[in-house]
Parts: C-alpha cells; sequence; structure tokens
C-alpha cells in the first residue's frame, strides 16, 4: 500500500496488513510521546522555578505547578495507551475471527473421537443388575424414580 492510501477497515482484515499499520502507527506515535514527555519535563521544571505569588500559602507554589504540568504528562501516557491498545485490537482480531475457526474445528475433532471412543467402550455384564435386585429381594419393588 502506498504512503498516499488511507487506511480502511479492508485493510485491517489481513493479518500482514494489520502488522504493517501497527508499526506505521507506532513509528508516528513513538515521536510524538517522546516530544510531549520532554515538553512536559521542561513546562514542570519551568513552574516549579517560578516564585511564589503573592497571597500563596506554603507549598501552594508546588502544588500549583504540578497541576498545571499535570495534563501534559496525561496527554503523553495517553498518546503511548493508544499504541497499547492498537497491540490489543491486533491481538483480539486474531483470536476472535483467525484463530476461534480453527479452534472450533479442533474441538469438533476432539468432541467426535470421544463419541468415537464411547461407543466403542461396551456396557459391563448385564446381570448385574438382577443379581443385585435378587440380593435385597423386593425392598426396591415400590421405588419409582423421581417419586
Amino acid at each position: 500500500m502506498s504512503s498516499a492510501e488511507k487506511w480502511t477497515s479492508e485493510h485491517l482484515l489481513s493479518s500482514a496488513d494489520r502488522a504493517i499499520h501497527l508499526e506505521q502507527r507506532r513509528a508516528q506515535l513513538l515521536p510524538i510521546v517522546d516530544d510531549l514527555r520532554r515538553l512536559a519535563r521542561e513546562m514542570d521544571a519551568e513552574v516549579k522555578e517560578m516564585e511564589s505569588i503573592e497571597g500563596d500559602l506554603p507549598g501552594q507554589a508546588k502544588l500549583r505547578a504540578w497541576h498545571v504540568g499535570k495534563p501534559l504528562f496525561k496527554a503523553a501516557d495517553d498518546v503511548e495507551r493508544a499504541i497499547s491498545d492498537l497491540i490489543s485490537f491486533n491481538a483480539r482480531f486474531q483470536k476472535a475471527y483467525e484463530d476461534l475457526p480453527q479452534k472450533r474445528e479442533e474441538k469438533r475433532r476432539r468432541k467426535a473421537l470421544a463419541k468415537g471412543q464411547a461407543t466403542a467402550i461396551e456396557p459391563g455384564p448385564a446381570g448385574t443388575a438382577v443379581q443385585a435386585k435378587d440380593e435385597f429381594g423386593d425392598v426396591f419393588d415400590g421405588l419409582r424414580r423421581g417419586a
């Protein structure tokens, strides 16, 4: 796919295209994350060095600096989280749409194999139920299943 084309949902159906998309987005977003973190650290240092404003309580300037710089750090975290969300999307898509049919087919094969083995197992000797009734006499004659 050329760089002039935009990504569409049809492109993301292929495993190879999803890997390319992830690498392109990672290459785009990591420099932004680095730049935002650098800018946040510089801004944090600048506002911490600012003098107190008249009327500040002790420690209020430091608290104000933290409060002002926090959104820049959060922006960097959010962009970085976007990369991990793209990785999660790729893994979930593969698990739900590519791996699931094979997993279900394997389960069907195991189930069919288990059914085949179950019919191959022969029931026990037929005379055991009659032998138990003779042993206890008429004790169980009046009992019905589920009553």
